[in-house]
């Protein structure tokens, strides 16, 4: 008896470790449901701030520990996404991948110095920064929780 219950407490463990697809971080979110970043990019632009569950490809992230990433959004463009109370950070060898991600999204102006930050964060050249001259505004995204493929 003590051996069939040893078993099926092996298959059970084997059966959640195997059936994880995602590595999570932040809050625990589930991926269905998810809108792709083009159809955020639409109802942001019509709605302004939006709660929002989303799939997109990462860019990049930042190479310090993982703070922030750029999400691929459409036509060469990205859109930053931080993280809900600096609260947690993910992989810094994500870029390419297509992750989930839940929180909200709204219309940021981004001042010189902090977009200087996040360039020196990229690992960009001084004279890189040095260019960075004016504020950007542009769609991001804070994120409560984010879902990674596991490898």
């Amino acid at each position: 008896m003590k051996k069939l219950i040893t078993l099926f407490a092996i298959i059970f463990v084997a059966n959640i470790s195997f059936g994880q697809k995602y590595d999570s971080f932040g809050e625990k979110i589930k991926p269905s449901g998810a809108i792709p970043t083009t159809e955020l990019v639409k109802n942001a632009v019509e709605k302004g701030t939006i709660e929002a569950k989303v799939t997109g490809v990462v860019e990049s992230v930042c190479q310090v520990k993982g703070c922030w990433m750029k999400v691929k959004i459409d036509n060469g463009q990205t859109m930053r996404v931080t993280f809900k109370d600096y609260g947690f950070f993910v992989p810094t060898d994500i870029a390419g991948k297509t992750i989930v991600f839940e929180g909200n999204a709204k219309t940021k102006t981004t001042p010189v110095d902090e977009l200087r930050h996040y360039a020196e964060d990229a690992g960009k050249s001084k004279d890189e920064i040095a260019k960075i001259t004016e504020p950007k505004t542009e769609l991001t995204f804070e994120a409560n929780g984010v879902l990674v493929p596991k490898k």
